[in-house]
C-alpha cells in the first residue's frame, strides 16, 4: 500500500502527516528526515490499529498541483 504523505515546512523544521491516517504525524530537521520518520510512523500506526481491532483505512487521498499566474 502507498499512502499520500504531506510534508510542510515550519519555523522549527519540517512536519509530515498522512491524510488517510488521522493522528499519524512526524517531524524532522529536513524534508528527507521527516519522510523517513513518517514512513516508520505509518507502519507503527497501522500495527497499533490492527492490534486494537480497528479497520485499516485504504489509501484514498490524492494530490494535485494547481498553477496560477503570479500577481
Amino acid at each position: 500500500m502507498k499512502y499520500l504523505v504531506i510534508i510542510e515546512s515550519g519555523p522549527e523544521g519540517f512536519g509530515a502527516w498522512v491524510p488517510d491516517l488521522p493522528g499519524c504525524v512526524a517531524a524532522g530537521a529536513s524534508p528527507e528526515e521527516a519522510l523517513q520518520l513518517i514512513a516508520d510512523a505509518v507502519g507503527l500506526h497501522i500495527e497499533s490499529m490492527a492490534r486494537d481491532g480497528e479497520a485499516i483505512p485504504p489509501p484514498s487521498s490524492r494530490a494535485a498541483l494547481v498553477e496560477i499566474r503570479a500577481i
